[in-house]
């Protein structure tokens, strides 16, 4: 069995169209552990609650020698985790992959007071596990780009999507079959998600 944790970012109270929410609903209905919660205070987060919610939730997810735990963590909370990281609250052996999902950069962090703490923590830890972000090659929230700003420092494998923007409901991210495919086999490709 597998047990995802999915983590959505800043502003969002879980809108049933976001890609986030249909992949929840595609795991479960292929009978698979997912958590999907709704943080707290979305739209004015505190980094330590969220952190506490993190770890809370993290342990929580079924854990055993034939399962595996699987995290996707989309804008403000692909910080998060680095955050969590960082500060010991996520160790290696926690959780087997991990997708960040369009990190904002530190400058647009810094430019919104509500979310200002979330600000990126230096490049000076080793993520553990299977980790990978994806991110738009045009995403107007990570000035520089994902792969300048995360992949590069963290020594992250990196997926730019042409187009994709901050991979939301603005740039058309409603459905996206490649996340699937990814939660389900993580060899497979993470791409734009189809036209329409």
């Amino acid at each position: 069995m597998t047990a995802y944790l999915i983590l959505h970012g800043w502003q969002n109270h879980r809108p049933k169209d976001h890609w986030q929410h249909w992949l929840a609903d595609r795991l479960r209905d292929l009978g698979h552990h997912v958590t999907y919660p709704q943080l707290p205070d979305p739209d004015d987060p505190d980094l330590d609650v969220w952190l506490g919610e993190l770890s809370r939730h993290l342990g929580e997810l079924p854990a055993g020698p034939d399962s595996e735990r699987v995290v996707l963590a989309h804008s403000a909370s692909a910080l998060l985790w680095l955050h969590a990281v960082a500060r010991g609250v996520v160790r290696g052996g926690e959780v087997d992959r991990v997708l960040l999902v369009g990190p904002p950069s530190a400058s647009v962090v810094a430019s919104y007071p509500e979310v200002a703490g979330f600000a990126p923590p230096a490049a000076e830890f080793t993520l553990p596990g299977n980790v990978r972000l994806v991110a738009g090659d045009d995403d107007p929230y990570c000035e520089g780009g994902a792969r300048a700003a995360y992949g590069d420092p963290f020594g992250i494998p990196t997926e730019m999507i042409p187009g994709g923007g901050h991979l939301d409901l603005v740039a058309g991210y409603g459905s996206w079959p490649a996340v699937l495919d990814w939660c389900l086999d993580d060899t497979s490709r993470l791409t734009a998600r189809p036209p329409g």
